[in-house]
């Protein structure tokens, strides 16, 4: 499965199709680790009672959902700005 933005009829869009992937890949990648890492930090820090340390892990979850969920609208932004660019 392949989520790419609609490049259309953009001229040389070949190179920044795989561009994009490639990074929207990166971070999705790096997203899931960190949400794996924070959740494991979080569970051990309230496991044994360190309140601080579990909500620093809390909040590492609530990074990584957020950057996902950024990512995900980067592709959406993208296909609008490039439907918007070929109306004008």
């Amino acid at each position: 499965m392949g989520v790419f933005p609609n490049f259309g009829g953009l001229a040389g869009s070949g190179d920044l199709k795989q561009v994009v992937g490639a990074l929207f890949m990166f971070v999705l990648v790096i997203a899931v680790l960190m949400l794996i890492v924070s959740v494991i930090c979080w569970a051990i820090a309230a496991a044994h009672g360190n309140y601080s340390a579990a909500t620093k892990g809390r909040a590492g979850v609530l990074v990584a959902l957020g950057a996902t969920v950024l990512a995900g609208g980067g592709v959406a932004w993208m296909n609008w700005l490039i439907a918007l660019g070929q109306r004008l």
